[in-house]
């Protein structure tokens, strides 16, 4: 058994109250907790009146008991289906806590659909084009929240390698952040380089599309990290206990009730941070409309047939009738 703090119990109680509103929760209790790929997932196990589950984290999930019986099940069950579930789905762009960069993430995410139907070289330049694209795009929406401060005039808005010394001297400045700095400013430098090698490349191999499109969200996604966090005034650890693990918390003032506000807090101690306004998506990028997925809807059946529901109880009922009424012969 491990500890929980009263917030993360409410919220599993709460989650599954939404799900199965006619139950009573009788037990809720963390039972495991393991990091798989720098995601934290904590098992639940929730006890209501009728029957038992798993609630498994991130994202928040709940499998019956019945239908997995071992926790371990549940878990790599669980793990499995976050790593195989498309981007596209993993989550909605207006939750991914990192304005102003969703259109960062749309357009990474639409590289990585071309990515699966390239197959000759146009199409690998092409690959090339979006990585650049993608990389210029953080570039542009960093210098709207990262001004130029140095000396002289700002370099210009397309010169990647001034601006990434800039914004990687900025959000991680100081000496305990040297081989940080060197190492992000690096990633910037040589996804560009080699999404500029694969845009005119004449001899490129589908896994050269692959290594550009990887390298391209490594670098992205770090760089991102880094800039949200130096600008919503993430510290390092909790000023008060020293944990590492501080997680992002947000809401709304009365007095500024179409401002969404977020500040860090500490799930070990309850320390909460200052809160800071969320700027949202750029209004460049705020128009564009989703595309429909190609093909058609694939529902599986075997070996598993589906995921067992929390039903009303008056279907349950009426089913335990069913099953209780003798057969004629």
């Amino acid at each position: 058994m491990l500890a929980a703090r009263p917030k993360e119990t409410e919220r599993v109680r709460n989650y599954v109250q939404s799900q199965a509103p006619d139950r009573k929760i009788e037990f809720v209790q963390k039972v495991y907790s393991e990091n798989v790929l720098n995601i934290r997932h904590d098992v639940w196990d929730v006890h209501t009146d009728v029957d038992r589950w798993w609630v498994i984290t991130e994202p928040m999930y709940l499998y019956s008991q019945e239908q997995f019986p071992n926790l371990d099940l549940a878990l790599s069950f669980h793990i499995g289906l976050c790593v195989r579930i498309p981007r596209s789905e993993r989550q909605q762009l207006s939750d991914i806590p990192a304005e102003p960069f969703v259109a960062c993430y749309r357009d990474l995410q639409e590289t990585a659909d071309a990515l699966t139907q390239a197959e000759e070289v146009a199409d690998f330049q092409g690959i090339g084009v979006r990585c650049r694209e993608a990389l210029l795009g953080f570039i542009g929406v960093a210098q709207t929240v990262m001004p130029w401060a140095g000396q002289g005039e700002a370099p210009k808005k397309a010169d990647l390698r001034a601006w990434a010394d800039h914004i990687c001297s900025v959000a991680l400045a100081g000496e305990s952040n040297r081989s940080r700095r060197q190492l992000f400013k690096t990633l910037l430098e040589g996804a560009w380089d080699f999404a500029n090698w694969l845009t005119h490349s004449k001899s490129s191999q589908w896994y050269d599309a692959e290594a550009a499109v990887a390298v391209t969200e490594n670098a992205l996604g770090l760089c991102i990290s880094a800039v949200v966090q130096h600008v919503r005034g993430v510290p390092e650890q909790c000023p008060a206990c020293g944990s590492k693990r501080l997680s992002p918390e947000r809401g709304y003032n009365r007095k500024t009730p179409d401002v969404e506000w977020e500040r860090p807090t500490c799930p070990k101690c309850g320390w909460t941070g200052t809160p800071v306004p969320v700027k949202g998506e750029p209004p460049s990028s705020a128009g564009r409309k989703k595309k429909a997925p190609k093909g058609e809807c694939v529902i599986p059946t075997i070996p598993l047939r589906g995921f067992n529901r929390p039903e009303p109880r008056k279907v349950l009922q009426r089913r335990d009738r069913a099953k209780s009424k003798p057969t004629a012969k």
